[in-house]
């Protein structure tokens, strides 16, 4: 398995309309990337909403090479182009990795 963290960061009165996130954009990233092995994504928001961090989402891949066909996809356009309707952030992505 490989994981990529999207971290939204800002404070109380940067736009991010959680609705929208979690009803439209999960499953428009989950319809676009599944086919290309993404396996689940999960999202957590910080209990402080000072400044720092808005939302997290834990996209859990297959394997690497799924995370690179699902960047590379079709769809990707579509999933960036939907970001402004939920937020004006501009996400942050992390490859997570095991401590060895």
């Amino acid at each position: 398995m490989a994981v990529v963290y999207i971290t939204y960061s800002g404070d109380e009165s940067t736009r991010f309309d959680r609705g929208y996130y979690r009803n439209h954009h999960l499953p428009l990233v989950m319809q676009c990337w599944k086919q290309h092995g993404l396996e689940s994504l999960s999202v957590l928001y910080p209990e402080d909403l000072g400044k720092g961090t808005i939302a997290i989402c834990e996209c859990k891949f297959r394997d690497d090479a799924a995370i690179k066909a699902s960047f590379e996809s079709e769809g990707t356009p579509q999933v960036m182009a939907d970001v402004k309707h939920f937020t004006d952030v501009t996400p942050t992505q992390t490859r997570a990795v095991p401590l060895s």
